[in-house]
């Protein structure tokens, strides 16, 4: 009979290397995000638009809360994660501004 013991930590092991792998795609997801959205601050800065587009920002926010509750993650996290990254994206677009 296997080793309870030794087949938990095989499991765990199973599960970090997962883990290890999604935080990585995140990261690269993260960052190609990033990539068009200083292209959008830049097209912005170059034609005089305001840095934030609340109604945008509402939509965003309405489907990510819909894909959440679609992929079973806690709508209120992807609400707070997203407007994280909206404020991150304004911070930047306001640079280009300067």
């Amino acid at each position: 009979m296997p080793d309870p013991v030794a087949r938990a930590a095989e499991l765990l092991k199973g599960h970090r290397a997962s883990i290890d792998r999604l935080d990585a795609i995140l990261v690269y997801t993260l960052g190609e995000r990033f990539k068009h959205t200083q292209a959008v601050g830049k097209l912005k800065a170059e034609h005089d638009l305001p840095p934030s587009d609340p109604v945008r920002e509402a939509h965003q926010i309405a489907r990510l809360e819909d894909l959440a509750k679609e992929a079973d993650l806690d709508p209120d996290f992807a609400k707070a994660f997203l407007n994280f990254i909206i404020q991150e994206v304004i911070r930047h677009h306001k640079k280009h501004q300067e």
